[in-house]
């Protein structure tokens, strides 16, 4: 079953760029994001109580929990909202806040002792690569400054958040680390609702499925399948995965919303997939070798 987790993170990780545009159309960013994670923090606060796990426990592993939480659920998914509803591309969006497996890789050996292999450093280039053959940068168009920037801070969020989740992924059960995450991004989002826009929710049927889905497949499904990756695999190795999203995205939006697919689209898909087999495949002689061991 664990072996299914990568894939059917990136399916579940892919769709929720596709159901961000219609939230943003019926929601301010801030405030949907808040209406999420209440509800997503009394989920895995239920499930805890359910399987008779400690709620409070240490007061210093809940706030490394939440610092996590407010770097992945709050920067990270407020800069891709928030650019998104300034009309900036779903897809140049995605393009960049994926880009995360080469700061992460980067910053690996030196922060977590981990050794990128030459095999991952391919694997990754052949992930970027085929992301932009799928995306592609169409220079004809105007982007808002605001979207690029939110969408670069998204970025350095998510990579933070990943390294740091790697530091302190054995501290709390999971359930317990996924509720004061959740709950710590609920705060955070109902604070700039209040203070940086005019926040508003329509409870249009578009909203609510959307919301609905993003609640128990993205939240509940794909962010804690993302953090028993980064528990049981290097950080490098699972933020590869990032690379698919893109592309998978591109193909999603092709078959569930009529949008058109090119040759160039299925090369750069092929090319992004092999990618992240060369980069996450195990070698058994080198693979994950800790620096000085």
């Amino acid at each position: 079953m664990t072996r299914a987790f990568p894939i059917l993170f990136i399916v579940l990780w892919s769709s929720a760029f596709i159901t961000s545009k219609p939230i943003t159309v019926d929601a301010s960013p801030f405030a949907a994001l808040c209406f999420r994670f209440a509800f997503v923090t009394l989920g895995f606060a239920f499930f805890s109580l359910l399987t008779k796990q400690k709620l409070f426990g240490s007061l210093n592993k809940s706030l490394k929990a939440m610092v996590s939480g407010i770097l992945f659920h709050g920067i990270y998914l407020g800069g891709v909202f928030y650019s998104i509803s300034k009309g900036f591309p779903v897809g140049v969006t995605a393009l960049i806040v994926c880009l995360q497996p080469i700061l992460t890789s980067i910053l690996a050996g030196p922060l977590l002792n981990e050794v990128v292999t030459w095999k991952q450093w391919v694997g990754i280039l052949l992930g970027f690569l085929g992301t932009l053959l799928v995306l592609g940068f169409d220079v004809g168009n105007e982007l808002p400054t605001v979207g690029i920037i939110a969408s670069f801070i998204a970025l350095a969020a998510v990579t933070t958040g990943t390294l740091w989740q790697k530091k302190l992924s054995e501290d709390l059960p999971l359930s317990v680390s996924n509720t004061y995450q959740a709950l710590s991004a609920c705060c955070f989002h109902l604070i700039l609702a209040l203070t940086i826009e005019d926040w508003f929710i329509n409870y249009s049927v578009s909203f609510i499925i959307s919301i609905s889905w993003q609640i128990i497949a993205v939240s509940f499904g794909a962010f804690t399948i993302l953090m028993y990756l980064i528990k049981t695999d290097s950080a490098s190795k699972t933020s590869t995965l990032f690379f698919l999203v893109p592309p998978v995205s591109v193909l999603m939006a092709w078959i569930f919303i009529n949008e058109t697919i090119t040759i160039t689209d299925f090369i750069g898909l092929l090319a992004a997939t092999f990618g992240v087999y060369i980069a996450t495949r195990k070698n058994d002689s080198i693979n994950q070798r800790k620096i000085n061991k």
